[in-house]
């Protein structure tokens, strides 16, 4: 499937855009065609089923990371690669204040709400406690569980499941 590299996101006008997007939950359906972030890209790039260019040039999988790295969103790649190959769907979680909102397996976004919200950091990240007290609260006022998701140096990943309890 082709798509063109637009600013932050990749546009795909052509193909079986409807499948991608209706059975699989990638990207967000505009009048333009299926809008996907770089990081969507790249995995389905990684997986060979989208191929990107810009100005009729091909953009390969390395010039696509070093984009993401750029933006500082590599870590977040990782995480969503990791989540994708173990059957999750992974939205963004930006209007919630984090990285990605995440559907249990089996579920979809026209199936209800997502479950978890997934707050991404690299180990060597420092934050307040209070940063930490919020993204809780804020999951926990919509209904959702929080993972926080640390992405080592070498791209290991632990997931914390972070829960607010009532002393």
């Amino acid at each position: 499937m082709n798509s063109e590299l637009s600013g932050d996101l990749v546009i795909v006008r052509e193909g079986n855009i409807a499948k991608i997007h209706e059975k699989s939950h990638y990207g967000n359906m505009t009048e333009d065609g299926l809008e996907l972030s770089l990081i969507e890209a790249l995995y389905l790039m990684e997986k060979g089923k989208l191929e990107v260019n810009i100005d009729s040039d091909d953009v390969t999988i390395e010039k696509l990371i070093k984009l993401i790295r750029g933006q500082g969103s590599f870590t977040n790649y990782i995480v969503f690669k990791d989540l994708r190959n173990r059957g999750y769907i992974v939205k963004t979680g930006f209007k919630y204040g984090s990285e990605f909102r995440l559907y249990e397996r089996g579920k979809s976004p026209g199936d209800g709400h997502s479950n978890y919200l997934v707050k991404v950091a690299s180990e060597n990240s420092k934050f307040m406690m209070s940063d930490l007290s919020s993204y809780v609260r804020v999951a926990h006022g919509v209904n959702k569980k929080l993972l926080f998701a640390v992405v080592d140096d070498e791209n290991d990943i632990t997931y914390y499941n972070v829960e607010w309890t009532r002393p």
